[in-house]
């Protein structure tokens, strides 16, 4: 099944605890073993796979980690990305060049009457 917006959040969660488990099962893991390189318990790999109850987000993440999918989430949820406009504005703001190494600025004196040349 493909996991679109027209999908029922329990069809979603059903096919990402399929995916799961065949994931699981290519790594040739069982559910136990899968739970202790987590940090879980082997109900919250259960529930997972099952997708009848959605666990925390905590311990799928774990689930994931163990199954090398992390680098994958960063494709659930991208890195939001300035528009145009927004880009315009702080490309105003970046630095365009280097400053002299080792120029201090005179600070300046006070103005006395005598001191105009």
């Amino acid at each position: 099944m493909k996991i679109n917006k027209e999908a029922t959040d329990a069809a979603i969660l059903a096919e990402i605890g399929w995916r799961l488990a065949r994931l699981r099962l290519e790594k040739n893991l069982t559910q136990v073993q899968l739970a202790d390189q987590a940090g879980v318990s082997k109900s919250t790999v259960q529930r997972l796979e099952s997708g009848d109850v959605s666990p925390r987000l905590s311990g799928f993440i774990r689930v994931c980690r163990v199954l090398d999918l992390v680098g994958q989430l960063d494709r659930l949820v991208p890195e939001p990305v300035p528009g145009p406009v927004e880009q315009l504005k702080l490309s105003g703001r970046r630095r365009q060049r280097a400053s002299k190494a080792g120029v201090v600025k005179a600070s300046p004196q006070k103005w006395q009457w005598g001191n105009e040349a």
